[in-house]
């Protein structure tokens, strides 16, 4: 049983970092919404295209715009803190408990 521990601890942490690092991805994008980037930029158009189809549902859904504001960023790393604070933590429970 020691070795499905060992494997859903690492892919708790694997998933962590996956997590962070995508958070830190809709940061930029975020950012780059606020002034007008190059869009035949290499860097924007991959932070456009890992983005969007995360958060184009979300501005369909709930028409959240007041003013201009796009609030689908804000849902999204509320989701992402809370799957990384409920999912990751539960597999890292689960794999001590299993080792």
């Amino acid at each position: 049983m020691f070795i499905i521990g060992y494997f859903l601890n690492a892919l708790a942490t694997v998933l962590d970092y996956a997590l962070f690092f995508y958070m830190w991805i809709i940061i930029a994008r975020a950012v780059l919404s606020w002034v007008s980037p190059d869009p035949y930029n290499p860097i924007v158009r991959f932070i456009h295209n890992v983005t969007e189809p995360v958060l184009y549902p979300l501005r369909a859904r709930f028409p959240l715009g007041l003013s201009g504001i796009d609030f689908s960023p804000m849902l999204v790393l509320l989701a992402i803190i809370f799957v990384r604070s409920f999912v990751v933590n539960s597999l890292i429970r689960l794999a001590a408990t299993l080792m």
